[in-house]
């Protein structure tokens, strides 16, 4: 059986004015302008580290603004990490890692609820670690290999 992409009933479609409005309650910005660039620098970001189907996915869950941003960027070569992730984000944006995390959270806590818990499971898989925390999920650790 093949793994097709799922609706997510449980989610009514939000508009991307909820969305900075939810943004912004979550991440207490003052203002929406805040919460707008929060947003943007985060989903351009997750949009330069996610590929393959969980992206496209992704992308139709998002109102259509939101998708545009994630979709725009191109695919990175090299994945980074959750804390790689949160660092280039603070790079990028010019402010400090504990504000990237912050917003980082922020805007990652709802796209998780846009996404459902099938498709966010499919996103973690297909990042490397330290991302759950980011989505607002507990990170659990994957089995390595026992040595014989």
């Amino acid at each position: 059986m093949y793994d097709q992409p799922r609706a997510n009933p449980s989610q009514a479609a939000m508009t991307f004015d909820q969305m900075l409005e939810r943004v912004r309650y979550e991440g207490a910005h003052p203002t929406r302008e805040r919460a707008e660039e929060a947003v943007r620098a985060v989903l351009a970001a997750l949009g330069r580290q996610l590929t393959g189907e969980e992206r496209i996915d992704l992308a139709h869950c998002l109102p259509v603004e939101a998708a545009l941003t994630l979709t725009a960027q191109i695919p990175a070569i090299e994945q980074l990490t959750g804390w790689g992730f949160v660092k280039d984000l603070a790079e990028r944006t010019s402010t400090t890692p504990a504000v990237a995390r912050w917003d980082t959270g922020a805007v990652l806590s709802v796209v998780a609820r846009l996404a459902g818990p099938d498709l966010l499971a499919r996103i973690l898989r297909r990042l490397p670690g330290g991302y759950a925390l980011l989505f607002g999920q507990a990170e659990l650790r994957r089995p390595e290999p026992s040595a014989a």
